[in-house]
């Protein structure tokens, strides 16, 4: 007989209720909680986004999701003067038009 397993999801470890609620601390928690959890869970950010997702109310999660890519290091360092230019730029526009 052929069973559907419903539970069987991807090749993904699935956490315990001890390991998510550790994971979601270190998500809420820390300035950069991708890498961190990476290290501690071997999860991708589109996995830890996806848990947080389910286990958060949305409009938590949308703050909170803002706030840790916001937190992210960023790839590569940005040169001073481009930053400054675009910076004032913007800065400049938005008093201008506020």
């Amino acid at each position: 007989m052929n069973y559907f397993h419903p539970m069987k999801k991807s090749s993904r470890k699935e956490l315990n209720w001890e390991e998510t609620e550790k994971l979601m601390t270190l998500a809420l928690e820390e300035r950069n909680p991708f890498e961190i959890i990476k290290k501690e869970f071997g999860l991708a950010e589109k996995e830890v986004l996806e848990i947080m997702k389910k286990k958060m109310p949305a409009e938590k999660f949308e703050m909170w999701k803002k706030k840790a890519a916001a937190n992210k290091p960023k790839p590569k360092p940005v040169k001073i003067d481009d930053f400054d230019d675009e910076l004032d730029g913007k800065y400049y526009i938005k008093n201008k038009l506020d």
